[in-house]
């Protein structure tokens, strides 16, 4: 739901982006149009100075300005743009989540903005990859799989080697169309018969005016300067949701996936890379969940076939109730009701209220540390509840126990005999 405040209307995008910036105090607003003769007296008294190449440029540059101007205000005010930008981030993630990817496309100019995404989507951390359509009919097709998003650049929404691909993604493929459209019954690529029914989304990248109108040629310009921007704000968008508490933020994800060059020097000083606890830890919304059936009691059965599908082994049977991979790796019989299972480690299914809160910050060396001191002073009560198969909660900045890590993950398997 859109938010006024002070007669703008906010974008509620993520939790920790901010929803509009605040309008800076005390700095000259750049002219709307390029300054005129008289503003560049100065300049044309030097006969060194191409006066005319000057204005040209500054012309373009002011043009381009305005562009994304225009591009703020419409993502500031529209509703329909709001719903189709956060739409855009839920499916992304969700693809991201199930090991898919974002598969970019275009054709020209276009498609050279969408291969620039490709390469800042990856060093964000989400997994994308270009596919040009033309050679995608010829074999490349295969590129895309059945977990994955694509991403369609266009500025008209008809472009023929686009259409012509259409047909051939499957419709449960989630489609996004950057294009200059401002309603998806306008674009040609989201009225195609073969995406009815399907999950389209339209991230409208419109400019004020048109390339040829105001520089006398239909250069991509002003239309591909929105579409690098508006993919920009999607990339850091979605990285900066799907990177949040307990796991790595989005500059230390950059930060991995960005070693060389004087970006990867300037992080290495500002980085640390002793891993934390927020590192190791699984996200409690992200493990698999046990498939629920009324009609049945759960079995050991059911853990062993959802801890498989399961990434890093975890099942958790409600957003309070998990099971840990070491416990799923001890299960014997198949058969077993799970309500009923207890072994030396107690029940099978942790309880959140049992879960050993760490701070997500800490290190993972000063978690050992905490440990090896609870169960070493003598304290009856930390050897108790520090003990094998217990689960730690990973406390978020929120206070919240999002993630869970094994304490075998932390000080080792057979950590009773040593300490």
């Amino acid at each position: 739901m859109a938010i006024r405040n002070n007669g703008y209307l906010l974008t509620p995008l993520t939790p920790s982006m901010p929803i509009c910036p605040p309008v800076m105090e005390n700095i000259d607003k750049l002219p709307a149009t390029p300054p005129d003769s008289a503003e560049l007296g100065a300049i044309e008294q030097s006969s060194a100075i191409d006066v005319q190449s000057i204005k040209k440029a500054l012309h373009v540059i002011s043009t381009e300005r305005d562009a994304l101007t225009n591009l703020e205000a419409l993502y500031c005010t529209s509703s329909l743009a709001q719903s189709a930008f956060s739409s855009a981030i839920s499916s992304i993630i969700s693809s991201q989540l199930a090991h898919g990817k974002v598969v970019f496309t275009g054709v020209g100019k276009s498609g050279w903005i969408a291969q620039k995404l490709v390469a800042t989507f990856n060093s964000v951390g989400i997994v994308a990859a270009f596919l040009h359509p033309t050679e995608a009919l010829h074999g490349d097709l295969g590129l895309i799989r059945p977990n994955d998003v694509v991403i369609m650049i266009t500025f008209s929404g008809k472009t023929q080697e686009l259409l012509t691909l259409l047909p051939h993604i499957p419709s449960y493929i989630p489609l996004m169309v950057m294009t200059s459209h401002s309603t998806p019954q306008t674009c040609s690529l989201l009225t195609h018969n073969r995406r009815i029914g399907a999950r389209n989304i339209l991230l409208s990248a419109p400019v004020h005016i048109s390339e040829k109108a105001t520089f006398g040629l239909a250069a991509p310009t002003s239309s591909t300067t929105v579409a690098l921007a508006l993919g920009d704000s999607l990339a850091l968008a979605v990285a900066d949701k799907m990177h949040a508490p307990p796991n790595q933020c989005p500059a230390e994800v950059f930060a991995v996936n960005h070693p060389g060059g004087a970006i990867g020097a300037a992080n290495s000083g500002t980085i640390n890379h002793e891993p934390k606890m927020a590192d190791l830890a699984v996200r409690v919304d992200e493990i698999h969940p046990i498939s629920s059936n009324s009609s049945h009691e759960m079995k050991c059965f059911d853990v062993l076939v959802a801890a498989v599908r399961s990434p890093r082994g975890w099942v958790r049977l409600s957003l309070d109730h998990v099971i840990g991979p070491r416990r799923c790796q001890r299960l014997a019989d198949p058969s077993t009701n799970i309500r009923n299972f207890a072994d030396d480690r107690g029940s099978l299914v942790v309880e959140r209220t049992d879960w050993i809160s760490v701070p997500g910050d800490w290190t993972v060396e000063e978690c050992r540390k905490w440990i090896v001191q609870m169960r070493t002073e003598g304290n009856a009560r930390g050897r108790y509840f520090l003990r094998p198969g217990t689960i730690l909660g990973i406390v978020d900045g929120e206070s919240q126990k999002s993630g869970v890590v094994e304490i075998e993950d932390v000080v080792g398997d057979n950590f009773c005999g040593t300490l």
